[in-house]
């Protein structure tokens, strides 16, 4: 069984800043890449910012400058720090890790529950 376990969320004022952790466990072979999605009330899932295992990071346009997505391999875990918060950034979050498991043998897309993020004016 493969975790994502997601913290950080919560209310932030506009302007402000704040951090998302994820951390994957259970039976992991490997792990390609890690990231953060997001989906507001009526609208698609959008990516928030991917990075592999190499530290190659993507961005999506909407965050793009306000940004940083980082990664301890270690640890299994990645972090999205967002700043210069808009109300528009209100969204649940979600964790994302494209990873191998000892029972598939084969890459696979894992999500964590979702954190709320509100951003208010």
């Amino acid at each position: 069984q493969v975790q994502l376990v997601e913290s950080g969320g919560g209310l932030v004022q506009a302007g402000g800043s704040l951090r998302l952790s994820c951390a994957a466990s259970g039976s992991i072979i490997s792990i390609n890449s890690m990231g953060w999605y997001r989906q507001a009330p009526g609208k698609q899932r959008e990516l928030v910012a991917s990075i592999t295992g190499g530290g190659v990071t993507n961005y999506g346009d909407s965050v793009k400058g306000r940004c940083t997505i980082s990664r301890d391999n270690a640890k299994n875990t990645v972090y999205v720090q967002l700043n210069s918060l808009k109300p528009e950034d209100t969204a649940v979050y979600y964790c994302n890790a494209d990873l191998v498991t000892p029972m598939t043998m084969m890459r696979y897309d894992y999500w964590g529950q979702g954190t709320q993020v509100t951003v208010s004016s």
